[in-house]
């Protein structure tokens, strides 16, 4: 058997009737969600984990426990730590990397994020980002609610993702 690019493929029409869906669930009833949160800017990482523990608890999820570590770049050996530990369903990095007038602002916010995907993929634990990098201070407090909302149910939607995928 040959493989022939898009042969027999329907068109495109933007539904697949033959395809099963994996429907998203934001359930969080019985999920173990641990937060690690940067202390640096820690005004912010605060608003991040206000808008994230409010959301948690609107989704269900009853058991959350937060670390908090110095900075940005800590926030990957401590979320492997937890996710090694067979405790938690998903996890959550909370911190603030905001630029500077030197080239450490790059270093920070790209290391941090690149280390908290390796870490999810090592170990199958979905890690949702919520490390803002922003220009200042203002865009920061304009966002660290919402997206700290945004990370918690990034958390209870990739951990029930991939309990039906395991399954």
């Amino acid at each position: 058997m040959s493989f022939k690019p898009n042969a027999g493929a329907p068109a495109a029409t933007g539904t697949c009737a033959d395809i099963r869906e994996i429907e998203s669930s934001l359930t969080g009833a019985g999920l173990r969600v641990g937060i690690v949160m940067a202390r640096f800017n820690k005004d912010i990482g605060e608003g991040l984990l206000s808008g994230c523990c409010q959301e948690l608890r609107r989704l269900g999820v009853t058991e959350t426990t937060l670390a908090t570590v110095p900075g940005a770049l800590e926030i990957p050996l401590a979320l492997k730590a937890m996710a090694q530990s067979g405790k938690f369903e998903a996890l959550v990095a909370i911190g603030c990397v905001i630029r500077g007038e030197t080239y450490h602002f790059e270093i920070v916010a790209n290391e941090s994020a690149r280390g908290v995907t390796e870490v999810q993929l090592a170990t199958g634990i979905p890690i949702a980002n919520a490390v803002l990098t922003t220009e200042n201070d203002e865009q920061a407090e304009v966002r660290m609610h919402q997206k700290g909302m945004e990370a918690a149910q990034c958390a209870v939607e990739m951990a029930n993702l991939l309990a039906v995928v395991v399954k």
